[in-house]
């Protein structure tokens, strides 16, 4: 068994309520292993293997980034965005936050494709070619890139398919956990009690709705991973 963190404080998870999981009428079986009582029809999480899970994850991305690996960072809910665009780009990693974009591991490709006509237009007006455009045109150019930016942005560091994908929340990436399922890319995942863990690689028993809690565990692999 691993050792936990000592970062990751056990009074901490608790203030945050990293341990309210959802309510017992869509409790997920699979799950019961992580899951310590349930309490006035709330799944109440074992706090003690959540520590245990976010050490072995640790581990494993850890090993994947020391070995040169990369790991695209996904972050789909409101109480991930900021903490999980910060890890990985403090990683120097991929990531997507607010939408999946249909296809970016089963069409990689085509997505491919999609980022390097983002950094061309970014390249064509750095360089001063888009001066013989009127000023209208020019407008229209800069708002195309804009969305490219907001669409793709994040993904101008995924040279190919990552070696391991993390979801900041396995209930809302459903269509991400399906690209990476088909293209055998290893999966990790903080995981409420609604959720079916036996999806996903490395889980990370947690109240994914929680922004306090889902920071604190994004805060503790940054801490980690980060040296």
């Amino acid at each position: 068994m691993s050792e936990t963190l000592p970062q990751l404080n056990y009074d901490d998870m608790l203030k945050a309520g990293m341990h309210f999981g959802r309510k017992k009428t869509v409790f997920n079986p699979n799950m019961g292993k992580y899951v310590f009582v349930i309490k006035e029809g709330i799944s109440i999480i074992d706090l003690l293997k959540t520590q245990v899970e976010v050490s072995k994850t640790a581990e494993y991305l850890k090993k994947i980034i020391g070995d040169g690996g990369s790991v695209l960072f996904v972050g789909l809910t409101k109480q991930s965005i900021d903490s999980i665009k910060d890890l990985a780009d403090a990683l120097k990693m991929p990531y997507v936050i607010n939408r999946w974009l249909g296809g970016t591991l089963t069409n990689f490709k085509i997505i491919s494709g999609r980022v390097k006509m983002m950094e061309d237009m970014e390249k064509k007006q750095t360089s001063g070619e888009l001066d013989k455009y009127t000023k209208k045109e020019r407008l229209m150019f800069e708002r195309e890139l804009k969305k490219m930016q907001e669409r793709f942005g994040g993904l101008r560091k995924l040279t190919k398919l990552p070696d391991v994908v993390f979801v900041s929340s396995l209930k809302e990436s459903a269509l991400p956990v399906r690209e990476a399922i088909i293209t055998k890319v290893p999966i990790v995942a903080i995981a409420n009690t609604d959720s079916n863990p036996n999806q996903v690689q490395y889980v990370i028993p947690a109240n994914d709705r929680s922004k306090k809690s889902v920071d604190l565990i994004i805060n503790v692999l940054k801490t980690e991973l980060v040296k």
